[in-house]
C-alpha cells in the first residue's frame, strides 16, 4: 500500500497557535521534510517533540530534484509529513510540486489546517471577506508589477497579497497609481508576533507611512473595485450588438437576450430597440419609394 503526504500548517507567529496535531504528526511521521531545518529545529524544541523520522529539506532551491525522491517513498508505504518555515505549505511556499506529484501516483494526501497569514489578515482588514482573490507576491520589476496590478484593476473581488518590506512602498505606490488614491486597503504587519500591527486607511495614505520605511513579514489586503453599475449604451449600439450576432449565425431571440445579459438591462428594453429600429428602417424604405414615384412622375 502507498503512504500518505501531511501538509501542515506551521504558527506564522506565536508557537501556541500550533494545532496539537502537528506535534502528533512530527513525532510519528517517517519523512519529515522542512523549508528550512533549522527553523524546524526550532519548532520541535519549541513543542517538546523529537521527530523519529528522517529530516530533509525541501524549499525552492531543491524542490524539483527532491520531489521524485520523496514520491518514491510515498510509494513505498511512508508517511511524509511536509512543513515549511510559517504557515500552510503550498500557499506561496514548497509544497505544489509535490501534491501535483503524488495525486498523479494516487497517494492520499491529506493536511494538519493551520496559522494562515491571508486568512488572518483578511479577518483583521476590516474589508469585505464574502469573496476574495489570493495574489500572492508580485514580480519585484517595476514594469511587471505595474502590469499585474492592471490585470486585477477592475477585479471587485477583496484583493490578498504578501509583500516584503523593503519593497512594500513601492508596490503601495504603484497600487496607487492603478487603483486609485482612495481604494481602501489594509497592511497587516508581524501578525501574531509580539510588534503585530494592522494599518489601515486609502492607498495613498499607506504609501506615504511606508515610505518612511517598515520592518518585519508583511500581508496586503486591498479592497476590491468598486461595481460599475450597467452599462450605459444606447438603442442605437444594442440594435448594432444584436445584428453582429445575427450576422454571425445566432437567431434574433438569442441574440436580444445575450446583449441584454451583456449590457445588464431587461430583454424587453433590448428587443423594444431593435422593433423600433426595424419600424424607422421600414418607414425610411417607404418615404424614399414615395420620392423615387414623385421624381418619375414629374419626370414624364
Amino acid at each position: 500500500m502507498t503512504g500518505t503526504l501531511v501538509l501542515a500548517g506551521t504558527p506564522i507567529g506565536d508557537i501556541s497557535d500550533a494545532p496539537p496535531r502537528l506535534a502528533e504528526e512530527l513525532a510519528g511521521a517517517d519523512v519529515v521534510a522542512a523549508e528550512d531545518t533549522r527553523r524546524l529545529r526550532r519548532l520541535t524544541q519549541a513543542l517538546g517533540v523529537t521527530p523519529k523520522g528522517r529530516v530533509v529539506s525541501y524549499f525552492e532551491g531543491n524542490e524539483a530534484a527532491r520531489t521524485p525522491e520523496l514520491v518514491e517513498e510515498l510509494a513505498g508505504g511512508a508517511r511524509v509529513l511536509l512543513v515549511t518555515d510559517a504557515g500552510m505549505p503550498s500557499v506561496s511556499d514548497p509544497g505544489y510540486r509535490l501534491v501535483a506529484a503524488a495525486v498523479e501516483q494516487d497517494i492520499r494526501v491529506t493536511a494538519v489546517p493551520g496559522p494562515s497569514a491571508v486568512l488572518t489578515a483578511l479577518a483583521l482588514s476590516g474589508l469585505p471577506v464574502d469573496r476574495f482573490c489570493f495574489e500572492g507576491f508580485l514580480p519585484r520589476k517595476a514594469g511587471e508589477r505595474l502590469g499585474r496590478l492592471r490585470e486585477v484593476a477592475d477585479e471587485r473581488r477583496t484583493l490578498v497579497y504578501f509583500e516584503a518590506p523593503h519593497r512594500l512602498d513601492d508596490t503601495l505606490a504603484a497600487m496607487t497609481e492603478v487603483f486609485g488614491a482612495g481604494r481602501r486597503a489594509a497592511v497587516c504587519r508581524e501578525l501574531t508576533k509580539t510588534y503585530e500591527e494592522v494599518r489601515r486607511g486609502p492607498l495613498a495614505e499607506l504609501a506615504a507611512w511606508a515610505a518612511e520605511g517598515v520592518r518585519g513579514e508583511i500581508t496586503v489586503v486591498v479592497e476590491g473595485a468598486p461595481d460599475k453599475g450597467p452599462e450605459e449604451i444606447d438603442d442605437a449600439e444594442l440594435v448594432r450588438r444584436v445584428r453582429v450576432r445575427e450576422e454571425a449565425g445566432e437567431r434574433r431571440k438569442e441574440a436580444i437576450a445575450a446583449v441584454a445579459a451583456e449590457a445588464g438591462l431587461p430583454k424587453r428594453q433590448v428587443f423594444d430597440a431593435v422593433v423600433a429600429a426595424k419600424n424607422a428602417g421600414r418607414a425610411e424604405s417607404a418615404g424614399e419609394h414615395r420620392r423615387k414615384v414623385t421624381r418619375t412622375v414629374s419626370a414624364s
